[in-house]
């Protein structure tokens, strides 16, 4: 089963929680709502406007005592305004650690993998840490290939069966021209980190044959119960 790089699984945690458990459990323990067209927001990164009453019950069933998971389940849907709105009837609810890791590792991320593969036929004959670049991309983004302020996406698609990692990498810049001057530094942070990593493949494009991430070492997140690497199928 391929699994994502540590460098990619590291890239991921510091956008969508600042690193790891540290910061979780001082700045993202209780929901948030990040802003613009985000829903209110649990765990690593898991958007509650953006997931259906299946999923979630797949997903959360077993990790959030009964009361919170009822709560929290009224916020499905609701995106913007309406989602701005509800976060504070639910502030008070504490996702621990342990929770919201399991679910990352074990039911978010196998899922944007599948998502951005479907995305970008050809992406798991990429290097690694490229792959990682692309779900880290379409996990902050979605999959969507419609409008004008999705061309660079389309433009992506078209260069993964070409193994293209420096027009890949241009494409995530070129990205930047949708953020530029609308207080969205972290985006363009983002973008310019997933086009390096990328970049850092080029010396990878031997290796490919073998399992994205297979060679990993144990632990990259540095957090103790985190798995060596992210298992996506």
């Amino acid at each position: 089963m391929p699994e994502l790089t540590p460098a990619a699984t590291k890239l991921i945690l510091d956008y969508e929680v600042g690193g790891g458990q540290a910061y979780y459990e001082k700045k993202l323990v209780h929901p948030t709502w990040p802003g613009g067209q985000s829903g209110v927001t649990i765990g690593v990164g898991y958007d509650l406007g953006y997931n259906s009453q299946a999923q979630y019950q797949a997903d959360w069933g077993t990790r959030l005592n009964p009361n919170d998971f009822n709560r929290l389940k009224a916020c499905l849907g609701a995106k913007a305004a309406p989602a701005h709105a509800k976060v504070a009837g639910v502030k008070d609810i504490a996702v621990p650690w342990a929770a919201a890791s399991a679910v990352f590792f074990a039911r978010t991320v196998p899922r944007f993998y599948k998502t951005a593969l479907d995305a970008f036929p050809g992406m798991d004959q990429l290097p690694g840490d490229a792959q990682g670049a692309l779900v880290s991309l379409v996990f902050n983004r979605g999959s969507s290939m419609k409008g004008d302020s999705r061309r660079e996406m389309r433009a992506i698609k078209e260069l993964v069966p070409k193994k293209d990692l420096k027009g890949i990498a241009a494409q995530l810049r070129a990205m930047k021209r949708l953020w530029v001057g609308k207080h969205l530094d972290g985006l363009l942070a983002r973008r310019e980190a997933e086009a390096k990593l990328v970049e850092g493949a080029i010396g990878q494009m031997g290796n490919v044959s073998a399992p994205a991430g297979a060679t990993a070492p144990a632990n990259p997140t540095g957090n103790p119960g985190a798995p060596a690497a992210l298992p996506v199928g």
